[in-house]
């Protein structure tokens, strides 16, 4: 009888050894490993954005509408994945809301799910697209046939991304591939980041260039600088050809100079600690456009309340030729998503 339990358990380690092996085999052959740029559309009828013109821009990171007030997230230190349904329709629903009765110009969106376990194969992107009556660019930044943590109730197939919304047609929209890898195997089951950048012409004959963009969260430091300085050449290169440039998003890092302990620091978590950007980053002129009243973003080791550690991580970078106006952040206390939404008005200067 023992010998018998102990070939059972031999089969079934074997087995389970097997199942690992293929299974890995199977995730590193689907690997996400997209183009450094791939263009998603391109018109030869675009719109003209206006110079002395305000234009607003919202960013805002829904948390594939599954990370509400009543959430923990195990990368966090919680232990949970996903809401219920009830409650993610719940939160999709009020992000709907919000975007209807607060329209802008353009939208910048991240962890917008297009079909994902977590987030019951809803189509977010449609969604949204549906109320916001905006062109509608969208970029994956996370495929993965099964993700399989956490043991206990694992996110499984994931398919979301970054999406920008437009009231204006422009030239291109591209996805732009930003640099870095983890280590294998957890690369394979990692999000593989993006820039999403819109061209729009101008009415002085530059070009506006919007970025909407979602930087590493945990991962390596030195991959979220090799980020980081992929940005900065990539957004000073435009400027020098005479465009405008604006990008905003969750950065996962906070703005140059900004306390982070501004909101109170009522507890430290290991998971999650966001690198702070250096004063030094961007040549002079180069502006940081946030609103250092109102924190935009609250860490998900335990459900929302007063005591939660709450940071600034969403926020613009803007050229030296485009005017602020003004930049507010909505404080919605959590209750949808785990960031608050942050609008900007600004103007594009006659004069580059």
């Amino acid at each position: 009888m023992f010998k018998n339990l102990l070939r059972l358990g031999a089969v079934v380690t074997v087995f389970a050894i097997l199942f690992f092996i293929i299974f890995l085999v199977y995730s590193s052959i689907t690997f996400y490993n997209p183009d450094k740029e791939t263009e998603l559309q391109s018109s030869m009828s675009p719109d003209t954005v206006k110079v002395n013109t305000p234009y607003s821009v919202l960013t805002w990171n829904i948390g594939y509408a599954g990370l509400g007030d009543n959430m923990d997230f195990f990368y966090d230190g919680g232990k949970r994945s996903r809401d219920t349904q009830k409650r993610t329709l719940e939160n999709l629903d009020s992000i709907k809301k919000y975007i209807s009765l607060n329209k802008t110009d353009f939208g910048l969106f991240q962890e917008v799910d297009f079909a994902s376990h977590r987030s019951y194969s809803i189509n977010q992107v449609q969604a949204i697209s549906q109320v916001a009556h905006s062109f509608t660019f969208y970029a994956p930044n996370y495929k993965v046939s099964f993700v399989p943590v956490p043991l206990s109730n694992p996110m499984g197939r994931v398919n979301s991304g970054i999406m920008t919304l437009s009231r204006f047609t422009p030239s291109s929209s591209k996805r732009v591939q930003l640099p870095g890898l983890s280590p294998w195997p957890q690369r394979i089951f990692n999000l593989r980041r993006c820039l999403l950048v819109n061209r729009f012409p101008v009415s002085n004959g530059r070009e506006l260039i919007l970025i909407n963009t979602h930087n590493s969260a945990f991962e390596a430091d030195s991959l979220k600088i090799a980020e980081m300085n992929f940005i900065r050449e990539y957004v000073l290169n435009e400027y020098s050809k005479g465009n405008y440039v604006l990008i905003g998003g969750d950065w996962n890092q906070l703005p140059p100079n900004f306390p982070p302990d501004k909101f109170g620091n009522a507890y430290e978590t290991k998971a999650f600690k966001p690198l702070s950007i250096d004063s030094s980053f961007m040549p002079y002129g180069w502006q940081w456009a946030f609103d250092p009243s109102i924190p935009t973003n609250r860490y998900l080791d335990r459900p929302y309340s007063k005591q939660c550690r709450t940071v600034i991580l969403d926020f613009f970078l803007v050229s030296p030729n485009i005017q602020l106006l003004e930049v507010a952040t909505t404080d919605l206390e959590f209750r949808n998503s785990d960031h608050n939404p942050v609008k900007l008005t600004f103007v594009l200067k006659a004069t580059p």
